[in-house]
């Protein structure tokens, strides 16, 4: 069940748009309005992040770089920046939280911000002006959603972008909601997209009036929950310090992936993603574990434990690959493919060693 809330508070979802290529457009200006992709220098790499530019000729994240390149000849391709991108993620965390608001990073571009008591005109005064001053004190874009519910302000970021802003007034959730397609509700994914369309439900809005006998025989015990959250009712705050179990992050893919070259490229991606979190949170991992879904949707996991608990992209972006090795999967086609880091501590020593 949703975790209840002891108040309404107002939230802000802020999203910079296109994070890594517009840091290579900030950091190369002669960029500006061409088509761009950050990805590696193989030609078998896979497309990290593409400019808007870009995505007209279809150029998408994980797409693999040779079916960008074909698809956009005058693409151009440039290498990621990792260190720059965690340096300009903290600076943007701290616009945003502005040393007094809370914040909830989900990744080094994306993050919740419980603007608490504000009403709804300061709210929006408040995202406003902190897209403002990313775009001026860091020379990024950023795309902002406000509303009383976690996801409906998610979502509203996301349908504004590139830099907009979004405000779902008290109230209105659920009509906001309403004419979407059912697959933007947060825990619907193609599959059951799939089985709601072959019962004639499309949008947001029909699972917001399905009866209890429908609901809970497409969702189960988890149908009522999807129907509040049809419904823009999540009462889930901000969430900045909360202990972790695990941290996790997965990519699904436009086009089913079997080169296993390109799946050790998006796990690299991933471990670098992942470091930055536990950097920021002072966290090492003992348990790095990799998850995979085929074609055919079926999922396979593997794990594996650090001789002493690592927080480097290097470590584990080491045992993810070890993991994916594992997993042996003679070039089945994978769908999603995901990176975990379980059983945190807080110091280790200094020697760090795999396995």
């Amino acid at each position: 069940m949703l975790e209840a809330r002891t108040e309404r508070l107002m939230i802000a979802h802020f999203d910079v748009d296109a994070f890594y290529a517009s840091v290579a457009v900030r950091e190369d200006p002669s960029l500006r309005g061409k088509p761009v992709a950050v990805a590696g220098r193989s030609r078998r790499a896979v497309v990290l992040t593409a400019s808007y530019e870009a995505r007209p000729y279809g150029v998408r994240s994980a797409m693999p770089l040779y079916r960008a390149l074909e698809a956009c000849p005058e693409l151009i391709v440039v290498p990621p920046a990792y260190e720059l991108y965690r340096t300009l993620s903290r600076a943007i965390f701290d616009v945003l939280g502005d040393g007094q608001r809370p914040v909830e990073a989900l990744s080094l571009d994306e993050a919740f911000v419980d603007l608490g008591s504000a009403d709804v005109r300061e709210a929006e005064a408040i995202a406003q002006s902190a897209r403002t001053r990313v775009r001026r004190e860091i020379g990024l874009t950023i795309s902002a959603g406000v509303s009383q519910a976690k996801m409906v302000a998610k979502i509203a970021s996301d349908l504004c972008k590139p830099d907009g802003f979004a405000l779902v007034e008290p109230g209105t959730e659920a009509a906001f909601l309403a004419a979407l397609p059912a697959g933007r509700l947060w825990g619907i994914g193609p599959k059951t997209v799939r089985r709601l369309n072959a019962r004639g439900i499309e949008t947001i809005g029909q699972i917001a009036a399905l009866e209890d006998g429908a609901l809970h025989a497409i969702f189960g015990a988890w149908g009522t929950e999807v129907r509040e959250l049809a419904r823009g009712i999540d009462r889930r705050g901000v969430e900045p310090e909360r202990e972790a179990k695990s941290i996790s992050t997965e990519e699904t893919f436009e086009y089913d992936i079997g080169d296993e070259a390109q799946l050790i490229d998006v796990l690299r991606a991933q471990a670098d993603e992942l470091a930055q979190k536990l950097e920021r949170e002072g966290l090492f991992a003992g348990t790095v574990g990799v998850k995979i879904k085929r074609s055919d949707f079926t999922t396979v996991g593997r794990q594996t434990h650090l001789e002493q608990p690592a927080c480097d992209a290097g470590a584990i972006f080491e045992a993810s690959s070890f993991c994916l090795k594992r997993a042996q999967l003679r070039g089945a086609p994978v769908r999603l493919l995901g990176t975990r880091c379980a059983d945190f501590v807080t110091r280790i020593a200094e020697q760090q060693r795999l396995f």
